[in-house]
């Protein structure tokens, strides 16, 4: 790298226009390691220039030259895949191995479906006497989280180019550095200046310049409700479109007929990755009533398994959570379970007992969780699984329902056509049946306050372009 103390704009690494910095922490020492860049609204403005600027030749570029883009965009991200997945272990704290496979991975998948998906997408049809043509929106503004953060990146940025749109990123300051690295990719690759522009900085500053900006024709927001909220809100003035994807307190239906040991294990394993830390997480299993007992036995050695420790380490499971206000909000909602009365089947406050500093949570698991309690309520983001139990099917689709998010849902059983049957009911823009392989050609996003627009695939290109009709094309 090298980079830290910069923005990327306009195809050259420049310094910011007001130098302050701002420390990034490792979770795993709670140290300081790095300084960045922070930018402020002059930053944005520089940037959104250079965009503004770029757009109309590469709005006028071919299929096959944002084609041959995106090739050499993967080809360069290959190269540094390695060196993204030790950034990301460092600064957000994923094992290694995982962050290799699954979190520098996902870049690859989402580049490599983005090409097939260009490869036949339809910008243009004709409807009787009338043509109409997706064309790109304009200049784009991405702000990306901390938690999968080259995932969103990539799936971010890899539709913008394909679509033909100019973009201005601002990546998480918790977990910045993947994002200097991708911006190297996107210089190796070739990508004209101005196209693709970064500006580093904290979300209130950088973002709400961001969401405000008059030049700024659409903004893509990963992250809290909360903060997706005051994006809305400053993006409202100049009526620019807004696609989100927020927060989310998914679901998990075990039918009676299930496997229980299976799907009890995977349930708990599959929430409990990355530290918890994934917005789709399955963070509420309902289980039949009389089948509780059997059901806590089974998440209490699942949980006892996962091995909670150094990132380095190919034996461990999961790291730390990515910082001390992270920390201290799962330690809150842990204590705020049992207050409430619900019964902790293992875990439990603190740290586990190995390890002395570093932002460490304890796999923990309730029991008897009601769906008004905070747990049950709100969005923990740690390895907290709260199980809840049902009285009959009805019942648990009326519990799953019964939150305000809509991101996913998760039903389990040995009947395809009962599963399918339940899923239907579900109030959520994705809904897994049987954990099914990750998928980055189904449309990802949700219902209610988990946002809006989707994401992947060729229904990225679908947020990323507009629609526009010449009636009359055939009337000649």
């Amino acid at each position: 790298m090298g980079h830290e103390h910069h923005h990327y704009v306009n195809g050259a690494w420049v310094a910011p226009l007001q130098p302050m910095l701002l420390d990034v922490i490792n979770p795993s020492t709670e140290e300081s390691f790095v300084q960045i860049a922070v930018g402020g609204p002059a930053d944005v403005d520089r940037a959104v220039a250079a965009a503004k600027a770029a757009f109309p030749a590469f709005a006028r570029t071919t299929r096959n030259q944002r084609l041959d883009l995106l090739r050499a965009i993967l080809s360069e991200y290959q190269k540094r895949r390695q060196d993204i997945a030790e950034t990301l272990s460092r600064e957000m704290g994923a094992p290694l191995k995982f962050a290799l496979n699954s979190q520098a991975g996902t870049g690859t998948a989402h580049l490599t479906r983005m090409i097939e998906v260009l490869e036949a997408y339809k910008f243009e049809d004709v409807e009787g006497s009338t043509l109409i043509v997706r064309e790109p929106i304009g200049v784009v503004g991405l702000i990306t989280p901390w938690n999968w953060p080259i995932n969103q990146i990539v799936c971010k940025v890899a539709p913008a180019i394909a679509s033909g749109c100019t973009m201005v990123l601002k990546p998480s300051e918790v977990a910045p550095l993947n994002a200097i690295i991708w911006s190297e990719v996107m210089h190796a690759a070739g990508v004209p200046a101005g196209v693709y522009n970064m500006v580093q900085g904290e979300g209130a500053v950088v973002g709400a310049a961001m969401s405000a900006h008059p030049d700024i024709d659409m903004m893509s927001f990963t992250g809290s409700t909360r903060a997706g909220i005051l994006v809305a809100r400053a993006a409202a003035a100049t009526v620019k479109r807004v696609a989100q994807e927020l927060g989310g307190k998914s679901a998990n239906i075990l039918l009676p007929d299930v496997d229980f040991n299976t799907a009890v294990t995977k349930g708990l394993l599959g929430m409990m990755g990355n530290s918890g830390q994934s917005c789709n997480a399955p963070t509420r299993m309902f289980v039949p009533a009389d089948r509780q007992d059997e059901v806590k036995a089974i998440a209490r050695a699942a949980a006892e398994r996962v091995v909670v420790g150094d990132v380095n380490d190919p034996r461990t499971t999961i790291g730390p959570v990515v910082s001390e206000i992270q920390f201290n909000k799962i330690q809150r909602l842990i204590q705020a379970g049992i207050d409430e009365g619900a019964e902790l089947v293992t875990g439990g406050p603190g740290r586990p007992e190995h390890l002395n500093r570093g932002y460490y949570v304890r796999p923990t698991v309730f029991a008897n969780v009601r769906n008004d309690m905070s747990i049950a309520r709100e969005e923990i983001f740690g390895p907290v699984l709260s199980i809840l139990p049902y009285k009959d099917e009805a019942e648990a689709i009326r519990l799953a329902n019964d939150t305000v998010y809509g991101l996913a849902a998760y039903v389990q059983s040995a009947d395809r056509d009962h599963a399918n049957r339940v899923a239907a009911e579900m109030r959520a823009g994705n809904v897994f049946v049987n954990y099914p392989e990750w998928d980055t050609a189904a449309p990802f996003g949700g219902y209610k306050q988990s946002g809006n627009g989707r994401e992947y695939g060729k229904w990225a290109l679908d947020d990323f372009t507009e629609i526009k009709a010449v009636i009359g094309y055939q009337a000649a």
